[in-house]
């Protein structure tokens, strides 16, 4: 198995690793919501970090997954190939400080008890603090989806160009990139979850596995990678 073939194979594995991971985690994670949230977390601290470690595996997929199509990318345009790997990791680092707000959650719940015994007071204001937490996890998550969205718009764009895998995947990746990113625009004026927009952000979820179906199966156009193989050497002659 040669390089190209290689990278495909690792790249649609992790699509597929991060999409499931993070559908597990958020099947698996307490709902936030109503007012009795944090006494739902405490009672289910085993969900908490079983969804915590869903996170991870998802946040390190994510950013995985530009690493393992820079070295084929960057002979199209390296600094877009670059872009594609700091949006991914950006992600995947508001995926952690997301994670990390859940499992503060999770501590915090654990008070709850006491606080009933210690008076109203305590108990407030360890209901604020976890107002404020959970607010910060939505931001966090909201600020990771509008990463993805550039990152994925940016090698969606250097496969339409480079022709790496056919056209219309890439221009239904683009497509679905924008719609997703229309719905994290909605999600920030309306101060709401991005989960809300499912219409929107459904043709990209879809997408990205149909993605990774064809990077495992088919891989990527070897005409292409014979192109992008003669066309560094020539560049780097040009620019010298």
């Amino acid at each position: 198995m040669n390089s190209s073939r290689k990278n495909a194979v690792i790249t649609g594995v992790l699509f597929i690793v991060a999409t499931v991971a993070a559908l597990a985690a958020a099947a698996v994670a307490p709902v936030l919501s109503g007012t009795d949230y944090l006494t739902r977390v405490a009672a289910n601290a085993s969900q908490v970090a079983g969804a915590a470690l869903l996170y991870i595996v998802a946040a390190f997929a994510s950013v995985g997954i530009a690493i393992s199509l820079y070295p084929v990318l960057k002979q199209w345009n390296s600094g877009l190939a670059l872009g594609s790997v700091i949006f991914r990791t950006i992600e995947a680092v508001m995926y952690i400080a997301a994670l990390v707000c859940l499992l503060s959650l999770g501590t915090l719940s654990q008070n709850i008890v006491n606080a009933g015994e210690a008076g109203g007071a305590a108990l407030a204001m360890l209901q604020a603090i976890g107002d404020s937490l959970r607010s910060v996890r939505e931001h966090a998550s909201l600020v990771a989806v509008f990463a993805v969205c550039l990152g994925a718009f940016t090698y969606y764009y250097l496969f339409f160009e480079s022709r790496l895998i056919p056209r219309w995947l890439s221009c239904w990746g683009m497509i679905s990139s924008v719609l997703m990113l229309v719905a994290c625009v909605l999600a920030l004026f309306s101060d709401s979850p991005v989960t809300g927009y499912v219409l929107l952000a459904l043709p990209f979820g879809v997408q990205e596995m149909v993605l990774a179906v064809w990077l495992i199966v088919k891989g990527f156009n070897s005409s292409a990678i014979a192109a992008g193989t003669a066309r560094a050497p020539s560049e780097m002659l040009s620019a010298a």
